[in-house]
């Protein structure tokens, strides 16, 4: 059997749920901590910093064997690429109806909370506002899909497969992801104090949950990580219109 990882990190690691177990550690606790600061300070830089690391650590540990079976490799599916991203759009508006029909436009309702954070100026002009739309649109379908989806759904979920098979795989990276969001909506600051909603907290979870089995099951079609980037980049274009658009 050949070794996933590179030189180096073979000595000190194994591919296996240790080894996914020290990345989800290392990165999801740090990142939970510096999105609250960021909601609490409005300041987000750092952020792309955590998206940055993320997407870098599976060629930072991995031989390109490694990266190939975790799914960083071309496609010639196309249409299930198509599918992806369509896919993404379509959950994001499900879960918007979902939020305005439980909480309307309070800060329960998580677009509501999270839209809060981009800052959009009350009074802003319909020019103005398609431009801000399609530059938060850019950066919201590269950074953030490509460093959660290359870290979770592919060097946290390939080292977890490798000792418990995919299907239990996906659900601790899905369960991980989910829980890491809830630093993004659930534990909120509002008007200088922090809240935690447990009932929109909790459907927010399972809704995260059952999005990243989605891309999970999008990368297993494509059979590329490439799937599941796509249709992540097509929930949070979805969210950045409705936010936009729909609150």
């Amino acid at each position: 059997m050949q070794n996933e990882l590179r030189g180096f990190w073979s000595r000190l690691f194994k591919f296996n749920w240790k080894f996914g177990l020290f990345l989800l550690l290392i990165i999801c606790i740090p990142r939970f901590v510096l999105v609250l600061k960021a909601n609490e300070t409005g300041n987000y830089s750092l952020i792309g910093l955590v998206m940055f690391v993320s997407a870098i650590i599976p060629f930072v540990f991995l031989k390109r064997h490694g990266l190939r079976k975790i799914g960083i490799r071309r496609t010639k599916k196309i249409q299930i690429l198509f599918l992806a991203l369509i896919s993404g759009i379509v959950f994001s508006f499900l879960l918007q109806y979902l939020g305005v029909g439980l909480f309307g436009n309070t800060y329960e309702n998580w677009y509501e909370y999270i839209g809060k954070s981009y800052n959009i100026p009350a009074g802003i002009s319909a020019q103005a506002q398609k431009v801000m739309f399609i530059i938060m649109a850019i950066t919201g379908m590269t950074f953030s899909p490509i460093g959660e989806e290359l870290f979770f759904r592919g060097i946290v979920h390939g080292s977890f497969a490798n000792s418990i098979g995919d299907r239990k795989a996906s659900v601790i990276d899905s369960l991980a992801f989910a829980l890491t969001h809830i630093s993004h909506f659930g534990l909120v600051f509002i008007n200088g104090k922090w809240n935690f909603y447990f009932v929109p907290a909790l459907i927010w979870v399972m809704s995260m949950f059952i999005v990243s089995v989605l891309f999970f099951q999008m990368k297993k079609l494509s059979n590329s990580i490439w799937g599941a980037v796509l249709c992540h980049s097509g929930f949070n274009l979805g969210m950045i219109y409705c936010i936009f658009y729909l609150m």
